[in-house]
């Protein structure tokens, strides 16, 4: 059976969407596959791979990609997924062929806000909320 690919797409590509893609390949790899790009491509944010490095997930492998690039390469996704809030996703371009778009609304981790410490509790809450989602749209599609 072949794989059905998935987009995730936040603003930079720096967080959100590197660990809804990391996540989401490490628990239905077996039926999809993930990618993830930003609007405008941005630093990656190194709190997010220090809370992903804790789960044994590195998510520094490759460069921030923007959506359109990915658009203008022309694969077909099942799903795109925006995991930004509601107004930046508005951006997102319409994807070819038979593409389900989904919206799920994360906080940014590139806005905590504290000492060092705060800031990685903070994003490890987010994390902890995208992984979430993640594992429950795994039991209701992966079958």
């Amino acid at each position: 059976m072949s794989k059905k690919k998935v987009l995730f797409i936040c603003v930079h590509n720096s967080g959100r969407s590197r660990m809804a893609e990391a996540f989401l390949n490490a628990e239905c790899e077996d039926f999809y596959e993930a990618q993830s790009a930003g609007l405008e491509p941005g630093t990656f944010n190194p709190l997010v791979a220090e809370t992903m490095d804790e789960l044994g997930l590195d998510i520094r492998q490759k460069p921030s990609q923007a959506v359109f690039d990915v658009w203008r390469s022309g694969p077909v996704f099942s799903h795109v997924i925006s995991v930004c809030s509601e107004s930046e996703a508005g951006g997102c371009p319409i994807f070819p062929g038979p593409t389900k778009r989904l919206h799920w609304t994360f906080p940014d981790p590139s806005k905590v806000e504290g000492d060092h410490e705060q800031k990685l509790a903070q994003v490890r809450e987010i994390r902890d909320t995208i992984r979430a989602r993640i594992k429950e749209w795994c039991q209701e599609n992966c079958r």
